[in-house]
């Protein structure tokens, strides 16, 4: 790898910065699973909404590892949070799949800078994954946090099934937020040659 192509400091601090902006904004939808009948809705509009920060980050990434470094950093925060390491796995694997669409974006094209996005923010179905995959130890966990009846409305509104209408519903809010974000953001794109 040549010196230009490597990270410097200036791309680990925008790393940094843009994953504290996206993690805020994560969390406050994530206020929303405080009821459960939300759960389903929050896999649109997480994505949807955090399409915004994520986007005004695309427009300084210009070499590749910058998005796995933030999936590293997002699947390790929702570890400690006590999401399990399943949200790492998920966030490390979609990000190494964005990271080859921008590598193929050349970090310009927006169609599939868009896609790229829709494939980074399917590592967040790894905040849900325990509920099916770890469901006895999980929701034991859960019950003693939240209670009995929380976990029972959890589990009707978040069955098995939806693992796989999540990732559809994860994806297709990821595609509106990149073009929300891109709508919000017209001179952060046209500044950054992004097309």
């Amino acid at each position: 790898m040549s010196a230009q192509n490597r990270l410097n400091t200036k791309d680990l601090i925008n790393i940094g910065i843009y994953t504290a902006m996206y993690l805020v904004v994560f969390f406050v939808i994530g206020m929303l699973n405080a009821f459960p009948v939300f759960y389903p809705i929050s896999l649109f509009v997480a994505p949807l909404i955090t399409g915004i920060p994520f986007m005004l980050f695309t427009t300084k990434i210009k070499k590749s590892g910058m998005i796995f470094i933030m999936a590293l950093i997002l699947g390790v925060f929702w570890l400690a949070m006590g999401y399990t390491w399943l949200p790492l796995v998920t966030y490390c694997i979609s990000s190494l799949v964005a990271e080859i669409t921008f590598k193929a974006a050349h970090f310009q094209n927006f169609k599939l800078l868009m896609v790229g996005y829709g494939f980074f923010s399917c590592g967040m179905i790894g905040c849900q994954l325990p509920i099916w995959i770890m469901a006895d130890t999980y929701l034991s966990y859960v019950e003693t946090e939240m209670g009995a009846q929380y976990v029972a409305d959890l589990t009707h509104y978040m069955p098995w099934w939806m693992g796989f209408v999540g990732l559809i519903l994860i994806f297709i809010g990821a595609m509106f937020g990149a073009l929300l974000g891109r709508k919000m953001l017209k001179k952060h794109f046209k500044r950054a040659g992004i097309v």
